[in-house]
């Protein structure tokens, strides 16, 4: 083991900060201060035995620091040399350093900043004997190995000179000093290998502090030799690249890849394009290769061609054939194949049409993104879907100015890339999720593409010259209209696609969700069979949708347990599976939704109404009960605004009427009435309940129950005007399925039954009511004996009478 000798002094010593500087013990030491500080220091020591105290700052904010700011050890030094400059008020001062010493305290004499400070110290030398012996010389030897790899990496510093002189020290504690003053780069290292006193423990950190500055090194030089050879390679391109320009201009055959022109001169653009890309491929061939304006340049010459500006397919205008792809592709959505089909008859007459813009309005899954493509498909037309969903920046519709560092054409031109045809299908989907902020609003954007008078001269900012959009064909879907603005929407012809019925969507699940999940798993149309009955079994118990897109799920998950069963049975080649209607539980759990049904006996109070949801009709069951109270009015379900005031509304009504029922005329003042609608925690909102509201509150005031096998739908007014309603369909759709046999429609709405699916029709009778005694009329089963209004038969519905008196329906709401 090597032995020490140790020797400790106690000192007050001027103290004479550093800035990023340490001072070791034996190395000498000179610098440049205009710390008044360190001023007061030096004059401090000058009249003494000049002997000071070095230390380092360890919280250096450039300006003359306090005492806590100081290290805790610092370097004994003595003051050879000092020589003042008046010009720039600073010190310059050569040290011969001693010792290391700890302090115990900081004393500031001169309160004023930047005074003398003074610090009691305790001097600690450890040195070894024998230079440290065996362990001392294996010390050395490392540190010295270690240097040698490290002066490598560093520029700047003597070599040669640094490591002759390392290699004439023996002392491991001199040598270990020197080292870390003359190699490390970091001043927290110097000052770590200066608190360290043992002289083989302080040799050892620095060996670690060395590796870890080598390491870090040769990160350093891996990175600036491949930035050296980039260049190196860039610059050789640019030298040989004029070499050959030289070359091949004396022999006649001169050419530049950058070279556009004969590009330029084929492409079949407008003239004053064309000048326009002579002149910036000009200006190209000007301009250095690797420079940011030629790379700039060159992808707008590039883009630019790149766009058909005349090409174009040819549409297909046979109606015939059309339909019969549209049909193949699609079950239902009549509307939307009947205006493909209207224009493509009017192309035949007038080949010359444009500006066809569309917009499918419906819930999701009912299929507004596959028909654009079926649509395409049957134009003979090239596709192109572009997602709005999310989209806030204006620039993602019109592109960047091209003097941006990496800007591209907009989101509609890139689309026309694309396709490569200047009369694509351009589908923009979810145009109603379009969002604003502070970099623009992209549906102000829109309005140019979508506009029949602007958009045959759409200008994108990074191509700077007008585009011809007339002759694409738009197609935009949504699933409201509601969040599209009010002048994009009118720039469109709007398209509402109904909830498929249960017949239709045993359709589309025969015709393609059942072969593309048997394709999709492995199946065949023998492993695996599905009954019509399971298909409805999932449609009414299963899912709650207008479309189809989670019977589309459940129809996967039972392939993939088919498949696993037959599997599992040793011979799936030779096994078939028959899923019936009673099998679908076992395969799909229990049952996730009970089909609505009506009640069997008649009620007080209790009314069906009919609503309308995103998922499409349903139907709406509304509670009255009338108490013993005061007159309040308590409405409960989740029921918002609008549906709110109907019952205010109901309930006006209902005084206006009492004496026509044998409700006692101050009801209102006795009584407490509470309406409820099921269902509690599913808001509801809307003016067609009002009917529905009249019919519970007179029932229950009355005592009179309700049919249970009747349905109503109406807005109605204070003075009992039944008004027109929305969603006339699916609301039908839903009493149908509940097992209702007569509906109670507003008069106004007589000419929306040929919306009607036949199959309600026929099974339905539908009442025309213009006021609520006429509901009232209907509904109640003790009927008062008045005139009976003439039910409609079902095959008569194109054909119902209505009243001359009945105003004309002027707006249509849900």
């Amino acid at each position: 083991m090597p032995r020490y000798t140790e020797r400790a002094d106690r000192l007050t010593l001027p103290v004479i900060p550093l800035h990023d500087a340490v001072a070791f013990p034996s190395i000498p030491f000179d610098f440049e201060s205009n710390d008044t500080s360190a001023i007061a220091a030096c004059d401090a020591a000058s009249s003494g035995d000049s002997r000071v105290l070095l230390v380092y700052i360890t919280d250096d904010s450039g300006q003359s620091p306090k005492p806590e700011a100081l290290a805790r050890v610092g370097t004994v030094a003595r003051i050879r040399q000092s020589a003042k400059d008046n010009d720039s008020e600073s010190v310059r001062i050569i040290c011969e350093c001693r010792d290391r010493a700890s302090v115990l305290n900081y004393s500031v004499n001169d309160p004023k900043p930047g005074g003398l400070i003074t610090a009691d110290v305790i001097t600690k030398e450890i040195r070894l004997t024998d230079a440290g012996g065996i362990r001392g010389e294996a010390y050395c030897r490392e540190i010295n190995e270690t240097l040698d790899r490290m002066v490598g990496y560093l520029q700047g510093t003597p070599a040669a000179p640094l490591k002759l002189a390392a290699k004439t020290i023996n002392d491991p504690s001199l040598l270990t000093d020197f080292v870390a003053a003359s190699v490390l780069v970091k001043t927290e290292d110097k000052q770590r290998i200066l608190e360290k006193y043992p002289p083989l423990e302080r040799a050892a950190l620095l060996i670690k502090i060395m590796n870890s500055e080598i390491a870090m090194l040769e990160v350093e030089r891996g990175i600036r030799d491949r930035t050296a050879e980039q260049l190196a390679k860039n610059q050789r391109d640019y030298f040989l690249r004029e070499q050959m320009k030289v070359i091949e201009d004396e022999l006649g055959e001169g050419s530049d890849p950058d070279d556009y022109s004969d590009r330029i001169a084929k492409a079949k653009i407008p003239e004053e394009l064309r000048e326009k890309l002579n002149r910036e491929n000009d200006r190209l061939l000007r301009t250095p290769y690797g420079s940011a304006e030629a790379t700039v340049s060159r992808i707008w010459i590039e883009e630019v061609l790149d766009l058909p500006w005349n090409r174009r397919t040819r549409d297909r205008v046979d109606v015939a054939a059309a339909e019969k792809i549209l049909n193949d592709d699609h079950d239902g959505l009549e509307k939307v194949k009947q205006r493909i089909l209207e224009y493509l008859a009017v192309k035949q007459l007038n080949p010359a049409l444009k500006n066809q813009i569309i917009c499918l309005v419906g819930p999701p899954g009912t299929g507004k993104t596959s028909i654009a493509g079926s649509i395409a498909k049957a134009m003979k037309r090239r596709f192109v879907r572009v997602s709005l969903g999310g989209i806030h920046d204006e620039a993602d519709i019109r592109g960047h100015r091209k003097t941006y560092v990496a800007s591209m054409p907009g989101r509609v031109i890139e689309a026309i890339r694309r396709a490569g045809s200047c009369n694509p299908l351009i589908l923009f989907d979810e145009i109603d999720k379009l969002t604003s902020d502070l970099r623009g609003d992209p549906a102000s954007a829109m309005l140019e593409v979508l506009d029949p008078e602007q958009n045959k001269s759409f200008r994108d900012h990074f191509i700077e010259y007008p585009f011809d959009l007339s002759e694409c064909f738009f197609i935009t879907t949504a699933n409201t209209t509601e969040g599209i603005p009010k002048p994009l929407l009118d720039r469109m012809e709007v398209i509402e696609l109904d909830g498929y019925t249960r017949t239709e969507k045993l359709a589309i699940a025969k015709h393609h969700l059942i072969p593309k999940q048997l394709k999709r798993h492995g199946l065949t149309r023998r492993a695996m069979k599905l009954t019509d009955d399971a298909v409805y079994e999932i449609i009414d118990c299963y899912t709650s949708e207008a479309g189809v897109r989670n019977l589309e799920r459940n129809i996967a998950s039972l392939c993939r347990k088919t498949a696993k069963q037959l599997l599992e049975s040793g011979a799936p080649d030779e096994k078939k599976v028959v899923i019936d209607r009673k099998d679908i539980e076992k395969y799909l759990g229990g049952r996730k939704l009970l089909p609505e049904k009506i009640g069997t006996e008649d009620l007080v109070g209790v009314v069906n109404g009919l609503a309308y949801t995103g998922a499409g009709g349903d139907l709406l069951k509304v509670e009255a009960a009338v108490l013993d109270g005061t007159g309040k009015l308590e409405l409960t379900g989740s029921l918002g605004d609008v549906m709110k005031e109907s019952a205010k509304a109901a309930l006006t009504y209902v005084r206006k009427i009492a004496a026509e029922y044998g409700i006692p005329g101050d009801f209102y003042k006795t009584r407490d009435i509470h309406i409820h609608v099921p269902e509690g925690a599913v808001p509801k909102d809307g003016p067609s309940a009002g009917v529905t509201m009249v019919t519970a509150l007179v029932s229950a005031l009355s005592g009179l129950p309700v049919r249970h096998d009747l349905a109503m739908t109406g807005e109605v007014t204070i003075t009992g005007r039944v008004m027109a309603i929305g969603g006339l369909r699916d609301k039908t759709m839903a009493a149908y399925a509940a097992g209702v046999k007569t509906v109670l429609i507003p008069a106004e709405n007589v000419m929306n039954l040929d919306e009607v699916v036949p199959e309600v029709k026929a099974n339905i009778e539908f009442i025309p009511c213009r006021s609520a005694s006429d509901v009232l009329r209907e509904a109640l089963v003790k009927r008062l004996p008045q005139i009976q209004a003439e039910p409609v038969k079902p095959a008569e519905t194109p054909q119902v009478a209505i009243p001359p008196e009945i105003p004309p329906v002027t707006q249509i709401w849900r």
